[in-house]
């Protein structure tokens, strides 16, 4: 029996539809040329908020993006609601190229690197004189992870009211960073000028273990915008973690975008009770020494500078180097292959 009549139409047809969907799939995505630019000040259990120009937008990552992260500091392109407005929802669509990567990993056997920060261009190393105790090898740590991810070190001695600096900044003279020496006095009577002249024009990262005052600093140096502090365990030495999450802070005077422009921008970190080198290979780390670095090309292959056929021992003794540099070198060196408490 013929189900439809003589002249039956197109219309009159049911088609099933396709379960796969009704439009052909593509590999073209858009280009979201349109896209506005913004830049990560913090991240929170997949919402992302974002500066874009001088509105802050929450956004989340697009589902072309796949597993690529968005990490703080990343200068990312948005779609979608960007007034800023309460309980709207942005759409990050790209991230753009980095200029920098901060990585650390869990400890020295784990491969899984994590992105401490992206973008930025220093690395203030905080740690405290006393109360807790300062930490040489975490210290040596964070210095070769600067000088793998590209990033100017600056080391920040805190508390300078409860111990002196100098035996500690003798030992890291040899390697001519930069430092500043701050003491609670100073930073709760409004002086912290002395550490913003170092920050200025500059995207820097603060680092160091609970307790030692960091955010406390970033406080001082950032007035209006106060973050919660806590105490050193009296027990353990060591500090509770009050920080979080990463969050992204314009100093004084910081009025253009992108940054930086003239302020500067600091990023306060979590407490970090490790940091692991996985990730580094050792024969980048001797670029952060150009006076030693030359005295490597009679060096056998696969040389780890740390031996005794190395080619620096000669280099450093015909008089082209300070032998304290080299001592500096393979302290760093050793620090990749040995814990922070050790």
């Amino acid at each position: 029996m013929r189900r439809y009549g003589k002249h039956t139409d197109e219309d009159d047809i049911k088609v099933r539809p396709n379960r796969r969907g009704s439009r052909p799939r593509t590999s073209i995505r858009p280009k979201h040329e349109d896209a506005a630019e913004g830049f990560v000040v913090t991240v929170d259990r997949g919402r992302i908020t974002c500066l874009v120009g001088d509105r802050t937008v929450v956004a989340m990552k697009a589902r072309e993006l796949g597993r690529k992260g968005v990490v703080i500091g990343d200068r990312v392109a948005l779609v979608g609601d960007l007034s800023g407005a309460k309980d709207t929802l942005a759409r990050i669509v790209r991230v753009e190229e980095r200029s920098s990567v901060l990585r650390r990993t869990a400890d020295d056997n784990d491969p899984y690197e994590r992105v401490v920060v992206a973008n930025a261009d220093q690395l203030a190393i905080v740690t405290a004189l006393a109360d807790p105790e300062p930490r040489p090898r975490l210290i040596d740590r964070c210095l070769v992870a600067a000088y793998d991810a590209g990033l100017e070190p600056l080391l920040v001695l805190t508390k300078a009211d409860l111990a002196p600096a100098e035996p500690l900044l003798e030992t890291y003279a040899p390697l001519g960073v930069r430092h500043v020496v701050t003491s609670r006095e100073e930073l709760a009577d409004g002086g912290a000028e002395r550490v913003r002249a170092l920050l200025l024009g500059r995207i820097t990262a603060f680092v160091g273990h609970s307790g030692v005052g960091k955010t406390t600093l970033v406080n001082a140096l950032v007035p209006d915008r106060q973050r919660a502090t806590g105490q050193v365990n009296a027990v353990t030495g060591r500090g509770r973690h009050t920080t979080t999450s990463a969050l992204a802070l314009p100093l004084p005077g910081e009025v253009a975008f992108p940054p930086p422009r003239r302020g500067g921008w600091v990023i306060d970190t979590p407490g970090v009770r490790s940091f692991g080198l996985h990730h580094v290979d050792p024969s980048r780390v001797i670029l952060a020494f150009p006076d030693l670095e030359p005295g490597t090309a009679d060096c056998p292959r696969a040389c780890s500078h740390d031996e005794p056929d190395c080619a620096l021992d000669a280099w450093v003794a015909d008089g082209h180097a300070d032998p304290a540099r080299l001592h500096s070198l393979r302290r760093l060196l050793a620090a990749r292959e040995r814990r922070e408490g050790d």
